[in-house]
């Protein structure tokens, strides 16, 4: 084999070289070139889904936001309502909502009325224990019949309005069968004050004798339902 010959063959097993080089290569390209369009894709999708779920959230948090004020205005209605009922006009419940890391926190202010001055303070240092009796009943009350979770049954109460003076304690009375009529609701209580033991369609007397407790019927009015009272 001449030179000639020699370097023809060589020349062609390089290039065979270059061309299997080349093809590996180029098998890799595609290769990189169809993960990368997939990766793309996928991140598209991604970007995509993110974009709805941040869309959801925003809904879902205005949805919330609302929900949260409806309940709230009608929470302070109910127990404005309430505290009116039983006080007069000149007597408003609020509640200033806020965020505190991330969750929601309420305050609650009573708003009274002398003229044209308006004195807000916390239900505690209003009008003293009176206030804060109504509005924890009110509150039981708007709770109860603002939620589905507590849908039937009866409203139990133990002593209300236990700090409330006579000269408001028939007005609450009144009010507790109007909320019982209203709402369709039994009201179960237990109290000592007789005002509220008065308004029960049906009323026991639980006494102690001889160290033994004897329950007694001190009052039946014969027409028991869903939506009476009764007391104890």
């Amino acid at each position: 084999m001449n030179e000639m010959e020699e370097l023809i063959e060589r020349v062609e097993s390089g290039t065979q070289k270059l061309i299997l080089d080349y093809t590996a290569r180029k098998s890799l390209k595609d290769r990189l070139e169809e993960e990368k369009a997939n990766k793309v894709e996928q991140y598209e999708k991604l970007r995509e889904e993110i974009d709805l779920l941040e869309k959801v959230r925003i809904l879902l948090q205005k949805t919330s936001d609302y929900a949260r004020e409806q309940a709230k205005q009608q929470i302070e209605m109910l127990v404005t309502r309430c505290l009116q009922f039983i006080f007069g006009e000149n007597i408003e419940f609020k509640i200033e909502l806020s965020e505190v890391r991330g969750r929601p926190e309420a305050e609650f202010y009573v708003v009274s009325s002398y003229g044209d001055t308006r004195i807000v303070t916390k239900p505690q240092d209003a009008r003293g224990g009176g206030i804060v009796d109504i509005i924890s009943l009110a509150l039981r009350i708007a709770i109860i019949q603002c939620t589905n979770t507590y849908v039937n049954g009866p409203i139990i109460l133990d002593e209300p309005a236990k700090h409330v003076s006579s000269e408001y304690i028939a007005n609450v009375a009144y009010f507790l069968k109007q909320m019982s009529k209203v709402f369709k609701r039994q009201i179960i209580m237990v109290t000592h004050n007789q005002f509220l033991s008065e308004i029960a369609d049906l009323a026991y007397r639980v006494e102690q004798k001889d160290g033994e407790s004897v329950v007694t019927v001190c009052r039946d009015n014969g027409e028991q339902k869903l939506d009476g009272m009764a007391s104890a």
